[in-house]
């Protein structure tokens, strides 16, 4: 994640210097894109209720591109017409809603309110933002359902909406959008992943802090040449992780901390050679961890600490950042108790239906032994 924010912080900042140095270029009279941007900027200015760091301060007339947090460039479709084509009010700890008439920025690219107080919901008539590239509305107070009127935007691959208060259930048409990221994590969200969740071409998908039900999809597999980042801390996930795991070869980051995650960690993992981050902690994993994993030529940080593992290959020690407190592994220091361990492993592993193991061996025949009787359609014949 932190390489797709540098360079996304890096052009957002080439655009916004683009968009500034374009701003002072508008002149008087507005054409009929910036009336609308007016109206649009005087509706959203009547309905904010509290701006204590002023940006909206010099949001009157007709010259919109002089506007704090507005950025205006050349219609794509004409490049004699000056349009508003961004807005960056973040950190503004502004307090307000959205009102339906910004439908009427119908030229906006980038939309970036992050951090802070705005409530309510994502007006329908976002559905007129057609060029909508970007729309970053996390750490606010939005609520009510999935704001699905982003399904409706032709251009966006950029999704933020992490930080509020969303609940409900995520449509499966989200992952059928061409999104290049997507982040829903914090809030209260209750899904199961569609069989669909493949689909989506994203290279970072954020679901930390909701609340999932059920299995990663196989077709998970099918995000294996986009995919670089997936968090799955703290989503209620339980049952085993099964091999498809090891298709995301392209993947750094892999979270799946603070779960329910039982079993044996897949050695399908080893296959991810890309892989730099790898957090399974809080889970109720168990066995042996896998000398291969550690030996991912990437990998700089394995955090494994709270669960049940009772095998630790020597190499795990040589990474620079490691967990593995609060396990079963012998000779190393601030594991679990022997007892808790033992009791632990009295237990069946119960995949949930996730990722099953494969069933045990049978037991090896006796000396001398016979199938029952009744094994055969009729007795067996006596010698």
């Amino acid at each position: 994640m932190t390489t797709l924010l540098s360079h996304r912080k890096f052009a957002i900042l080439v655009l916004l210097s683009f968009f500034a140095t374009l701003s002072h270029q508008a002149t008087p009279p507005p054409n009929p894109r910036l009336k609308n941007a007016y109206f649009a900027l005087l509706a959203w200015k009547h309905s904010i209720t509290e701006d204590p760091r002023g940006f909206t301060s010099n949001w009157y007339g007709y010259d919109v591109c002089n506007y704090t947090g507005v950025f205006c460039a050349p219609a794509l479709d004409d490049p004699d017409v000056t349009t508003v084509a961004g807005i960056d009010l973040n950190h503004g700890n502004i307090s307000g809603s959205l009102p339906e008439d910004m439908g009427l920025l119908t030229d906006l690219a980038l939309f970036h309110i992050n951090t802070n107080k705005f409530c309510g919901t994502v007006p329908k008539s976002f559905e007129k933002l057609r060029l909508l590239y970007e729309l970053d509305i996390s750490n606010n107070r939005f609520s009510g359902d999935f704001p699905s009127v982003v399904l409706s935007l032709p251009s966006l691959k950029f999704l933020d909406i992490r930080f509020n208060q969303f609940n409900g259930s995520i449509p499966s048409k989200l992952y059928d959008l061409k999104l290049d990221a997507i982040f829903v994590n914090n809030n209260l969200f209750q899904i199961t992943f569609p069989k669909n969740l493949g689909n989506s071409p994203v290279s970072v998908i954020v679901f930390a802090n909701n609340k999932i039900n059920g299995c990663l999809p196989s077709s998970i597999k099918k995000m294996a040449k986009t995919l670089n980042e997936i968090i799955l801390q703290n989503v209620s996930l339980s049952g085993c992780l099964t091999s498809d795991i090891g298709s995301l070869k392209n993947l750094t980051v892999f979270d799946v901390s603070f779960n329910s995650l039982v079993g044996l960690l897949p050695e399908s993992i080893e296959e991810m050679k890309s892989l730099e981050q790898l957090n399974i902690a809080h889970n109720k994993f168990s066995g042996d961890i896998p000398d291969s994993i550690c030996s991912l030529p990437r990998l700089q940080n394995f955090t494994y600490s709270y669960n049940y593992f009772e095998g630790e290959p020597k190499i795990c020690l040589k990474l620079k950042d490691k967990d593995d407190k609060k396990n079963c592994i012998p000779d190393r220091p601030k594991q679990r108790e022997e007892k808790e361990c033992k009791a632990f492993y009295t237990r069946p592993v119960n995949c949930r239906g996730c990722g099953d193991p494969p069933p045990p061996p049978p037991p090896p025949p006796k000396e001398h032994w016979f199938p029952p009787y009744g094994y055969f359609t009729s007795p067996p014949l006596k010698h």
